[in-house]
């Protein structure tokens, strides 16, 4: 399960981020999005972890919680195409 997680503090890192959420099961991988010409963080990153399970057990432990001064929030990652593109126009 893809787990998106916002309002990252700009010190947290990859491994802080795999870290709180191997506390509740296996990550297969986490990452921190970052400006592509910068290379600071965003804020926010996304973990993937393979057992459904652990997935929503760690979202529901984590939302909420603070990481490095900033109170996170954690839910299920939407696929890109359903998240609505605004530079799109329907007409």
């Amino acid at each position: 399960m893809n787990i998106y997680v916002g309002n990252l503090s700009w010190e947290v890192t990859q491994e802080d981020l795999k870290e709180a959420f191997e506390a509740h099961g296996q990550v297969a991988s986490a990452n921190l999005i970052t400006d592509k010409y910068t290379g600071k963080s965003r804020g926010f990153g996304f973990v993937e972890m393979p057992v459904e399970d652990e997935a929503r057990s760690a979202m529901g432990a984590l939302n909420g919680t603070n990481l490095k001064g900033r109170e996170i929030n954690v839910n299920e990652a939407k696929p890109r195409n359903d998240r609505g593109d605004s530079r799109r126009s329907s007409w």
